[in-house]
């Protein structure tokens, strides 16, 4: 909505300031802000002024626009037009200037005639609602500056509190990196000790112990390692020129020794000169000591020192050989101790006209599966001969002692003229009476010299066999009878086999024939060819060498895990001459 224009004529300079000050009153009652109504008239003034300077009169347009909708929504709007049409407008002031007015001017159409002075006083009004604007802005500014100061205060506060947070954050990554790496460390150090002291514990033999000791070191914890075992009567300080002195001081003071141009600080191990026979090498000695001092570890440093906790590993693992060496000693004195019992119990081979006997006896080669089989084979008051094989079970000494009471018990029995089957019964009580947890196989078999037959019993032994002069094999498969000193009553019934002239009865124990992948009956079934493919002449020939050749295809030339006995006798035809073995 738009009023009624209200015109001055502008022909001079007062009629300029009546005109400027009319329209400063009109926007300063209409409370028009200051800030908007002073640039207003200050360019109002500067279209007056160029007017004035191009001469001429002239007429001011003032028009309020107001809104329909909102009084608050009007403005003051001026423009400067020549009285002569012809006449040009100033440059830049075609556009009319506009004042935001928020309430109604006042109605009456006619001019404002203001007085100058009072005009004056007015503009002075203005001047001093732009200076405390100014002044309000320039407080405001200076609030503004100062929260910004604080602001960047702060800021660079939080910048140095983030920095040194940043910097705490990375030592504590570190530490717990470092502490992962130890932790890490430890653990390998001990999960390769654990398998090491598997791997070495596990064995019964001295050089095998010392081998993977050897493997298991050389070179990610030694670069070189030397191990000096000292003999029951061995003194440390005999052979000095033979080894370290961090070596033989080892062995005389029972204590770990480290030689080295610098001091390795080492816990629990003593520091000594570096060695002469390799002055840039360090040097670790470690006794290796059980129930006595059984020797000395020597390790050179893979590396220009030796690592703290390696060595604490290295010292543990010293010891745990230590005790695995010891062990093993005492396992080879026990079982050569067993052997020699063992040996000393079986029967020399009596001289029988008309047969020709061999016997083998091969102690087991693995752990302390030594003793319990035996064979024995002498003359009864008849003059029978009496075959003998047995097997005790369990090893070692005691089983090598039982064995020794069976044989002379046997021997005793057998005086009475007794069969095989009446022996075996007499035995069984006896095991049972005396020995109650102890169990043994045994198989018993009388020969007469010139006597086609043989009678036999057998305690849950495997079966014997006879090869007959062609070659064929006849296994004695009777069904045996209980093991001895099972508890239970038991009589041991007689059997009868055919013996021929030119034929073999052959005795064994389960060791040759038993394994542990395939069982019993593979091996016999294997036994019984080899047999039969044996010559009558080489059994008539050598039958010791015909026995030998006969045991190599069914034992291993490795280690043996039980012991095998074997007992051939071989009939000789009547024609042939008597053969003394």
């Amino acid at each position: 909505m738009t009023a009624t224009p209200q015109v001055w004529k502008i022909a001079s300079v007062t009629d300029a300031a009546h005109a400027r000050a009319a329209v400063g009153q009109i926007a300063t009652e209409c409370q028009a802000p200051a800030l908007e109504r002073a640039g207003f008239l200050t360019a109002l003034t500067a279209r007056l002024r160029r007017c004035l300077d191009q001469g001429g009169q002239w007429e001011l347009l003032l028009l309020h626009h107001r809104s329909n909708t909102a009084a608050r929504d009007g403005r003051l709007e001026a423009s400067l037009r020549p009285v002569n049409a012809s006449a040009p407008a100033p440059d830049g002031d075609d556009a009319p200037l506009t004042c935001p007015l928020p309430h109604q001017p006042f109605t009456d159409p006619a001019p404002f005639r203001t007085l100058l002075p009072e005009a004056l006083l007015r503009a002075d009004e203005d001047t001093a609602a732009i200076l405390r604007l100014l002044q309000e802005q320039e407080r405001l500014v200076r609030l503004h500056r100062e929260e910004l100061h604080h602001t960047n205060q702060g800021v660079v506060a939080l910048h140095s509190d983030l920095e040194a947070a940043s910097l705490t954050q990375q030592d504590l990554l570190q530490a717990e990196q470092a502490a992962r790496a130890e932790a890490e460390r430890a653990r390998r150090l001990l999960t390769f000790l654990g398998d090491a002291s598997a791997a070495i514990t596990v064995s019964l033999s001295p050089t095998t112990i010392l081998r993977r000791l050897s493997d298991l070191l050389v070179p990610d914890y030694a670069a070189q390692l030397d191990v000096w075992l000292l003999d029951e009567d061995n003194d440390p300080g005999q052979r000095v020129g033979e080894h370290a002195a961090a070596a033989v001081a080892a062995a005389r003071t029972g204590s770990p020794q480290h030689a080295a141009v610098h001091p390795g600080n080492l816990r629990g191990i003593n520091d000594l000169p570096p060695s002469a026979l390799c002055p840039e090498t360090p040097l670790l000695a470690i006794p290796l000591s059980a129930h006595r001092l059984l020797g000395v570890l020597t390790l050179t440093a893979p590396g220009p020192q030796f690592d703290p906790d390696t060595c604490i590993m290295l010292v543990e693992l010293a010891r745990r050989v230590s005790i695995a060496l010891d062990n093993a000693r005492r396992f080879e004195q026990y079982r050569d101790t067993a052997e020699t019992l063992q040996r000393a119990q079986l029967t020399d081979l009596p001289t029988v006209p008309g047969l020709l006997l061999a016997a083998r006896y091969l102690p087991a080669t693995l752990g302390l599966n030594i003793g319990g089989d035996w064979y024995d084979a002498f003359l009864q008051p008849d003059g029978s001969l009496l075959t003998v094989i047995g097997d005790v079970t369990g090893h070692g000494l005691r089983a090598a002692v039982v064995m020794g009471q069976l044989r002379t018990a046997l021997r005793a029995y057998a005086l009475e003229d007794t069969t095989p089957g009446e022996i075996l019964t007499r035995l069984h009580r006896m095991v049972c009476h005396l020995q109650p947890e102890l169990y043994a196989t045994a198989m018993i078999a009388r020969i007469r010299p010139g006597d086609p037959k043989v009678i036999w019993a057998s305690a849950g032994h495997p079966p014997a066999m006879v090869r007959n002069e062609d070659g064929t094999v006849h296994v004695l498969s009777d069904k045996p009878g209980v093991m001895l000193g099972i508890p239970v009553t038991y009589t041991y019934a007689d059997h009868t086999a055919q013996l021929p002239p030119g034929s073999s009865l052959m005795l064994y124990t389960d060791g040759l024939v038993e394994r542990r992948e395939h069982g019993v009956d593979p091996g016999i079934e294997r036994l019984t060819h080899l047999l039969s493919a044996l010559r009558t002449e080489e059994l008539e020939h050598d039958l010791d060498t015909t026995a030998e050749a006969l045991l190599k295809p069914l034992l291993p030339d490795s280690e043996r895990d039980d012991d095998v006995c074997v007992l051939l006798c071989h009939a000789l035809p009547p024609t042939k001459p008597d053969h003394t073995p």
